[in-house]
């Protein structure tokens, strides 16, 4: 059942919601991170939609795992053609070349994605809460470009609701495991143990610091912090009572480093294969981990092949992933039914939208006119020993006015259109056949 066939608010026309992306579960690292876009690239992207006429509001959502764009508009076949287009020309893939990397979804089923992605039950790591912060700031940002009207402002109010819901009354996030105990794990297995290690934190994002924390959690190691700005180095140096670099300081660190973390911006490889090879012969062939959870990706890929070196990549984490989840069906179970819950919910909203204004409008017809009744009553009255009011009659004069125009109204559309259903609506409106 499509809900979103309907005359949408302010609108004579039919309006649709499509969603189209890809996420870690489609398209590869290096797919995602020629079509990784930073903030400004979001703006982009909605503003290119909005020059669409069929399109009347938009989102867009990119992180490390996930690009996905969001559009309410009124050709539905067309926009969605549209979206992959942009996300195909993004990511610089021929015309119809796509293949399975993108996913579609419309109406309630759009609904029902975005939902999981911000309740974080379509994360890579299932439970981790990094992804509701991410949806947030980049629901800010479509409220700053005016890309956000009143349906997408719900449906991201809903979706933030829904993934409180989940983390309260489920425990999918309870022991969370995210990108940084999974590097922990895997270092726990190269090395042994970690205590005593020196870590190398390359960028001073909040992945960074989840990474670090995790993996200096009991550890006594020490850390040295790179990063394009020395402020942001200084920050997590601070944190973990290390020392900062700039990334021109990165090939020395190498030299002492047993862990290396990175999630820094940038567009080149900032650990190149021959960098590794240089630090591993000054290392006298110590072990050497490398985890490299930025896209696009920070070190070179071939720097994996080099002996005494272990480089993984988002992707590869993907594994221990797998083994987590095994031991969350049930908590995911419980989550899946929120979410359906939520659904609904919206569901409702979104049917029942065009009459609260109707409700409000009547409201305040009834009340203005019993009030009036009322205040001529009481004046009629007032002075009078003995005087009362007839309330039969005033009931009679309340009902009079507050069905004359309505009736006439039923009698006009009758006479005009022979319209039958519309006094079938009004019985069953006002329940008049259950007397």
């Amino acid at each position: 059942m499509e809900f979103f066939l309907e005359r949408f608010i302010g609108f004579r026309d039919m309006i649709h919601l499509v969603l189209v992306g890809m996420n870690h579960r489609t398209a590869s690292v290096a797919l995602r991170e020629r079509l990784a876009c930073s903030a400004g690239g979001e703006l982009a992207m909605t503003a290119e939609l909005l020059r669409n006429h069929d399109i009347r509001e938009a989102f867009a959502l990119s992180t490390c795992n996930r690009v996905e764009l969001l559009a309410l508009a009124r050709d539905l076949s067309g926009t969605e053609r549209l979206l992959r287009e942009m996300l195909g020309a993004g990511a610089d893939l021929p015309p119809g070349k796509s293949g399975d990397c993108f996913y579609s979804y419309s109406g309630r089923e759009a609904v029902r994605h975005l939902f999981r992605v911000t309740a974080s039950l379509d994360s890579m790591v299932m439970g981790e809460p990094q992804i509701l912060g991410q949806v947030k700031e980049a629901y800010r940002r479509s409220l700053e470009a005016g890309a956000a009207g009143l349906f997408i402002n719900k449906l991201l109010h809903h979706s933030f609701r829904t993934a409180k819901r989940v983390r309260s009354e489920t425990a999918i996030a309870a022991n969370a495991v995210s990108v940084g105990s999974m590097a922990a794990d895997l270092a726990k297995k190269i090395f042994g143990s970690l205590r005593k290690r020196t870590i190398l934190i390359i960028g001073a994002g909040e992945m960074s610091e989840l990474a670090a924390k995790h993996l200096m959690n009991g550890c006594e190691g020490r850390v040295v912090a790179a990063n394009r700005s020395a402020e942001g180095a200084l920050r997590i140096a601070e944190i973990f009572g290390g020392v900062a670099v700039g990334l021109d300081g990165i090939e020395n660190a190498l030299n002492d480093a047993d862990i290396v973390i990175s999630s820094a911006g940038a567009s080149e490889f900032l650990i190149t294969k021959a960098m590794v090879e240089r630090a591993v012969r000054r290392r006298k062939n110590r072990l050497l981990f490398l985890i490299d959870i930025a896209v696009p990706r920070n070190i070179e890929p071939a720097a994996g092949s080099i002996d005494t070196v272990y480089l993984y990549n988002i992707d590869d984490l993907q594994e221990i992933v797998d083994q987590n989840l095994c031991t969350r069906k049930e908590e995911a179970l419980a989550a899946e039914a929120i979410i359906e819950e939520e659904v609904q919910s919206f569901e409702k909203w979104y049917k029942t939208r065009d009459v609260v204004p109707t409700i409000a409008a009547l409201r305040t017809k009834v009340e203005a006119v019993v009030r009036e009744e009322l205040m001529t009553a009481l004046a009629d009255s007032h002075g009078r020993p003995g005087s009362s009011i007839d309330v039969e009659a005033l009931s009679r004069t309340i009902t009079n006015k507050m069905l004359h125009e309505p009736i006439v109204g039923m009698k006009e559309e009758c006479f005009d259109n022979g319209a039958t259903y519309l006094t079938a609506a009004v019985r069953r409106l006002f329940r008049l056949d259950n007397e």
